[in-house]
């Protein structure tokens, strides 16, 4: 057992002083003045701390299989139990892609043994492998990704027949990234034209431009209204996209869902100058005019999720010209830390970040017993304290790829502990046990 006191709890749109009792893998009890034989178990003095339930994080790229020299499964859900994030949704474009229920169960069999948080996968969808999309199990595998825009190997569905019988025929979820590609490639024709291979950082935005975005985002809501599909539109990144999404439908009954990542809401075409190539992601971080507008959207409810698109590489990747440098960074283990950095800068409350990162992934994915702090629930937990300055740098970053976008940041607050099904797996820097995370359930 594990009695958890004093904590200032943040669930379901408020915040108040209980305990809570955990047994075994669930949380069994909540109240005021709960205790515990001093050899039943272990309490955490949490008097002063505040206690969430863990993020899911539903966009993670962990890199494992074949891209393990960037990260791999064991190494980035330790780095995301240090960060709050307790449960995770990883993508199919690995090496191989998981475009078969054979390959996606591989990665859900190597999880098992690593991964130190809890788990799902999404299937990967192409232009001809819809007969294995109708295999997956709906209440054991997360949804489907779908690329409209590049991608690695053959991810890129193109086909707009394939696409239309994709989104009638299955009831999962599906995400998408959308960005144009046509767009995109003549956007990059002409920049190559005018700078050669090392065209200007700052250029990425006008590349994979505002414009590709909408184009790519309006045609997939287009289609998911025609058909009645689920659709779940991945890192938002435009103003103008906010006007596809609805904020007057609750959550429960939306058909059309949206999400914004942490670098959106964080940095602009302003830190291109500074950070280069390491802000360099797809869809591109855009105006401060765009992440105004999605700090708007997020917080009237047109935007559903908050998530991180973890997407690790080297940096010997990252610091080459533009053409050649990978887009994506790591960004579990600085996600939540991030968002409370935000709340001490007024923009969102700790009632909103508990909803967008921790219930609304939950309810829209209808994940199993995660996402709350109930009774009977598992018991996925993160404690942290609001008031405790440190500094990100090399020596504390726990990527595998051994940096991260926010370094020479100081954040104010900090995670303390975090719980992963009723067991101690962080605290104060520390890792006390080697917990093994659950392959996510979902209630469908």
């Amino acid at each position: 057992m594990i009695l958890i006191k004093g904590a200032n709890i943040i669930n379901e749109e408020k915040i108040f002083q209980a305990d809570v009792l955990i047994d075994g893998d669930r949380i069994q009890k909540i109240g005021e003045g709960l205790s515990i034989d001093s050899d039943a178990g272990q309490v955490i003095d949490a008097h002063g701390l505040y206690l969430i339930p863990g993020m899911i994080d539903d966009q993670v790229h962990f890199r494992e299989p074949g891209l393990t020299h960037k990260a791999n499964i064991e190494t980035e859900s330790r780095a995301a139990v240090a960060g709050g994030i307790t449960s995770f949704i990883e993508m199919p474009n690995t090496k191989p892609q998981a475009t078969t229920v054979e390959e996606l169960e591989k990665k859900f069999e190597r999880a098992a043994e690593t991964s130190w948080a809890n788990y799902s996968f999404m299937m990967g969808t192409t232009n001809d492998n819809l007969q294995e999309i109708l295999k997956v199990d709906k209440q054991k595998v997360a949804g489907l990704k779908i690329f409209l825009g590049s991608s690695t190997g053959n991810m890129l569905v193109d086909d707009p027949e394939v696409l239309e019988e994709i989104f009638r025929k299955t009831d999962l979820r599906i995400s998408v990234h959308c960005e144009d590609e046509a767009t995109i490639l003549e956007n990059t024709r002409q920049a190559i034209e005018q700078y050669g291979e090392d065209i200007p950082v700052q250029l990425h935005p006008e590349i994979r431009s505002a414009e590709a975005c909408y184009k790519s985002s309006s045609k997939a809501i287009e289609l998911a209204k025609k058909t009645g599909a689920r659709l779940h539109v991945f890192h938002l990144s435009s103003a103008k996209e906010m006007d596809l999404f609805d904020s007057d439908i609750p959550l429960e009954e939306k058909k059309i869902t949206a999400e914004v990542c942490i670098h959106h809401l964080w940095f602009s075409e302003e830190d291109y100058k500074a950070k280069g190539t390491h802000i360099k992601w797809n869809p591109a971080v855009k105006k401060a005019s765009d992440r105004k507008v999605l700090w708007e959207a997020l917080l009237d409810d047109r935007i559903d999720v908050i998530a991180t698109d973890h997407a690790p590489h080297t940096l010997e990747e990252k610091d080459n010209v533009y053409t050649k440098a990978p887009s994506g960074g790591p960004l579990v283990q600085h996600a939540l830390v991030a968002l409370l950095e935000c709340h001490h800068q007024g923009k969102i409350s700790l009632e909103r970040i508990v909803r967008k990162a921790c219930h609304n992934p939950a309810i829209m994915f209808e994940i199993a017993d995660r996402g709350f702090i109930k009774e009977g629930y598992k018991a996925d937990l993160v404690l942290f304290d609001l008031n405790a300055p440190w500094e990100v740098s090399k020596d504390n970053v726990l990527y595998k790829c051994g940096w991260s976008p926010f370094e020479g940041e100081t954040f104010q607050a900090a995670v303390t502990h975090t719980l992963i099904n009723g067991e101690l797996a962080y605290q104060r820097g520390e890792f006390p046990n080697r917990t093994h995370g659950e392959r996510l359930t979902f209630n469908r």
